[in-house]
């Protein structure tokens, strides 16, 4: 198996290239089955999430610990993990992968140290006007356990929120079903990043926990971290309730490169996407047909020394896809079009192509800038915008984690000056005690 190459761009446009819409992913028969199988009748992820999210708001911990045993297969007796067991498993970890998350966490914080916004006041002769930057207070993050610990998601999203000043960081993340109990390796990022508590809670039980709160789990003001199908479901089922970062789909990748590229870099970087996930994207953009195809053939080539390569060649064969485009300037046309959430320009001069980019995640420039140390120790968080949501949305950084209290202190001077065109405008809405509040003062100020 190989990727495909697409000379007709319409044709990419109406497959690899084509935007699906959140609620357009089918359902597979044998995610209803499961569903029927746990909760004795054929209903939708949908469905399930609600019935989940009710539960847990009824009856708090104990629906927690049952959907964890039906759920993760885990039998707990408490949710919560102790210090103590946070600090045995940091004893545990091999210290050179310890040094790796400390070198990490470094660089995040780093990066992330230089996002100031900051409170302002002006004073002046109509008064005060300004702004507080006050960071929330407590804000929960998810992190994904399933097939593999994702302490790298814990980091990119704790650190960014100790930067901002939040006073309680709590982490949800589901038991391992063959220990009973979270990875190591993430209680030791939890630790690193300066988490405040950590829960053995996965799926959408945890993201109903850390919106309406239970005996155990406090209530957090905004949920943060990718997840799965029914993590997601369940965080746009909360959202209002407390506030997400964004609803995360599938990872992607598109790489626009030129006959300058190394064909093997180029495949390394596709195939990296393409193993997280069987519905992950991989997509490259190039003028180059000799490229293409020498990449294509690399693709074929390196796939077979992969572990994950079944999951690799599904994701490529199904969503991923190699487009001859006439030029550069077609490419990134098609770029912005798509909006991905990673863009690697692997280019001759690639910081020459930066004034381009309308709509990317985030962009790597050049073949020592990829993708993976993005993921792991650049500085910038990797969760980032997906689907798509690139064209309006940013990825996780100190801002989410702040709000912004507007300050308003006019005077009496600042009154008379503004105050006729405040009353004329509520007048025009309709709102006369609007306007009255303001013509009252302005005759008792004249």
């Amino acid at each position: 198996m190989s990727i495909a190459i697409f000379d007709d761009i319409e044709q990419a446009q109406q497959t690899i290239l084509r935007r699906v819409m959140f609620d357009e992913v089918a359902v597979s028969p044998a995610l209803l089955d499961a569903n029927e199988r746990l909760f004795g009748v054929r209903i939708t992820p949908s469905e399930a999430v609600d019935r989940i999210i009710q539960d847990v708001r009824k009856r708090g911990d104990t629906a927690l610990l049952e959907w964890t045993a039906k759920l993760d297969g885990v039998q707990l007796a408490t949710l919560e993990v102790s210090c103590e067991q946070i600090d045995a498993a940091v004893a545990r970890l091999d210290p050179a992968l310890l040094d790796a998350l400390q070198v990490a966490a470094a660089e995040i914080e780093r990066f992330h140290q230089r996002q100031a916004r900051n409170s302002w006041v002006d004073f002046d002769v109509e008064g005060v006007l300004g702004q507080l930057v006050t960071p929330l207070q407590r804000v929960g993050l998810y992190v994904p356990g399933g097939s593999a610990p994702l302490p790298s998601s814990l980091l990119m999203a704790a650190i960014p929120a100790r930067v901002a000043g939040v006073e309680d960081i709590m982490v949800c993340s589901p038991p391992q079903r063959a220990t009973g109990a979270i990875d190591d390796i993430v209680l030791a990022a939890a630790q690193i990043a300066g988490v405040h508590r950590v829960f053995m809670l996965g799926g959408a039980q945890a993201i109903a926990s850390m919106a309406f709160g239970t005996a155990s789990v406090p209530r957090v003001d905004k949920i943060v971290g990718p997840g799965n199908l029914f993590v997601v479901l369940a965080k746009r089922a909360v959202y209002g309730v407390v506030g997400i970062e964004s609803l995360p789909g599938p990872t992607e990748t598109m790489v626009i490169a030129d006959d300058s590229a190394n064909p093997c870099y180029v495949a390394a970087d596709l195939l990296a996407q393409s193993e997280h996930d069987v519905v992950a994207s991989a997509i490259l953009l190039t003028p180059s047909r000799a490229l293409a195809e020498a990449v294509q053939a690399e693709v074929a080539h390196q796939l077979e020394q992969l572990e994950r390569a079944d999951i690799a060649a599904t994701s490529l064969s199904q969503h991923g896809g190699i487009v001859v485009v006439p030029d550069l300037a077609r490419a990134f046309e098609l770029s912005n079009a798509y909006a991905p959430e990673h863009l690697c320009l692997l280019l001759a001069e690639p910081t020459n192509y930066l004034g381009r980019i309308r709509n990317a995640g985030g962009v790597f420039l050049g073949e020592r800038s990829f993708e993976v140390l993005g993921d792991y120790v650049a500085g910038p968080s990797h969760i980032m915008p997906t689907g798509g949501t690139a064209r309006y949305a940013s990825p996780v950084n100190v801002d989410d984690f702040r709000k912004v209290i507007s300050v308003v202190g006019l005077n009496e001077t600042a009154l008379q000056r503004l105050g006729p065109a405040a009353a004329r405008l509520a007048e025009a809405e309709g709102l006369t005690a609007h306007a009255a509040a303001v013509r009252i003062r302005l005759e008792q100020g004249e």
